[in-house]
């Protein structure tokens, strides 16, 4: 069966920043559908396509970087692979500085680790560059509608949209266990568990050593860390106490959390400490992991009641959500900064949005498809540190409907997650 070719909403974008930058990097995590959309993109504005899985680009690319920049003769190209050969980011910079004013969109990168932060990458490019990520698919992109999350929350008000689906405990599991991996949308368990086992023995894992100098057996110290970070969506950072569950170097496991989230297996989501929250807030990140879909086939989580039963559940939940905010940020109409809040009585907002305008929306993420006034204890501690900065506390939950539950001073509402589908 020919996989679907998912219509991206970042395309366009794409397009307006190449109009816009001298060179364009995008970069995300592996079989997230770059290579498809750089290729489609190539086709559409005349592009020369050239991928470094190419062993004989690559070869080239690496021993004679300036010769290759130059052998492509002013053409407006195409690297994918990118991460393969940062010895082209020198020739790439002397080029970029002798274009011609006004000349923009020649180089369009691609690559699925995040190279100018990773410890082999000295150099970064110039300010003639854009960055920007491409994430596994969102709900929207999977059923085609044009809901955004984050206009939805910028909007003064809060009103859903006329014609969402409700879904069941079931369906929510559903989504959580399929990810968003382009390759993996349709594929019985059998065939997604040989997709994983493939993604992480074929790629991750050569990927790791490709951006990170590990000396050692990193191999086996991955295949234990990564299933445990799993396990942690969520939850607190707490190297000290990841190292010691591992029996390993705190500093060594600081520095591979690090170099997993260039290659965007996890995401740290730091905390909120601006402000009067800085003196009450637990300054550690928040763990959480990409691809939902990964994290589960990871924990051995296979069939929807099982994950409904799980302890990690409500964990994967909270990572859904937070990923689809940082997707839907990719084409929304205006951004936001996304950090997380817990003080030291433990009261806590899993995800915290800051808007341009410096106002802070928070949210819960609740499984379950009731709500109490308790559940929203973090956000009312929270907005009582941030007064006018606080626009409104939401509790996303599995129920159907949108409800208030408002005070005097501030908004506070119940909102179903099926606003995303």
């Amino acid at each position: 069966m020919k996989n679907k070719i998912y219509k991206r909403k970042i395309e366009l974008l794409i397009k307006e920043l190449l109009d816009e930058f001298r060179i364009l990097y995008l970069t995300g995590p592996r079989q997230a559908g770059k290579t498809t959309l750089a290729r489609m993109i190539a086709k559409d504005l005349g592009m020369t396509y050239i991928s470094l899985d190419d062993q004989t680009a690559f070869a080239s690319a690496r021993y004679d970087p300036h010769g290759f920049i130059d052998s492509l003769k002013d053409r407006p190209i195409v690297l994918d692979e990118f991460q393969y050969a940062p010895e082209l980011i020198k020739a790439i910079k002397l080029t970029s500085d002798l274009l011609a004013p006004g000349e923009f969109g020649r180089f369009f990168l691609t690559g699925s680790a995040d190279i100018f932060k990773s410890a082999k990458t000295q150099e970064a490019l110039p300010g003639h560059m854009a960055r920007i990520e491409l994430y596994p698919l969102s709900v929207t992109e999977k059923i085609g509608s044009n809901f955004n999350l984050i206009n939805f929350l910028y909007a003064k008000q809060l009103s859903l949209p006329d014609n969402f689906t409700l879904l069941s405990r079931e369906q929510f599991a559903q989504t959580v266990l399929d990810g968003g991996y382009p390759e993996l949308q349709g594929k019985g368990p059998r065939a997604r568990q040989i997709w994983f086992e493939s993604y992480l023995q074929g790629r991750l894992y050569k990927d790791f050593d490709n951006i990170y100098s590990a000396k050692g057996d990193y191999y086996t110290k991955l295949e234990a860390l990564i299933p445990y970070l799993a396990g942690l969506c969520g939850n607190l950072l707490k190297y000290a106490s990841v190292a010691n569950d591992l029996g390993q170097n705190d500093k060594i496991i600081k520095s591979y959390i690090e170099a997993l989230e260039w290659m965007f297996i996890i995401k740290r989501i730091h905390p909120y400490v601006k402000n009067a929250a800085r003196r009450q807030s637990i300054g550690m990140a928040k763990l959480h992991m990409v691809d939902t879909g990964l994290a589960c086939y990871l924990l051995g989580l296979k069939k929807k009641q099982q994950l409904l039963e799980s302890p990690f559940y409500g964990g994967l939940l909270e990572s859904f959500v937070v990923m689809e905010c940082f997707k839907h940020m990719s084409w929304a109409e205006e951004t936001m900064n996304i950090y997380h809040f817990r003080d030291k009585r433990k009261n806590e907002v899993d995800i915290v949005l800051e808007q341009d305008d410096g106002l802070l929306i928070g949210i819960e993420v609740k499984a379950s498809n009731t709500v109490r006034k308790n559940d929203f204890k973090g956000l009312k501690k929270f907005s009582s540190l941030l007064k006018e900065k606080f626009k409104f506390g939401l509790v996303f939950y599995t129920g159907s409907r949108l409800l208030p539950f408002g005070d005097n001073n501030n908004q506070y509402f119940a909102v179903p997650l099926s606003i995303l589908f």
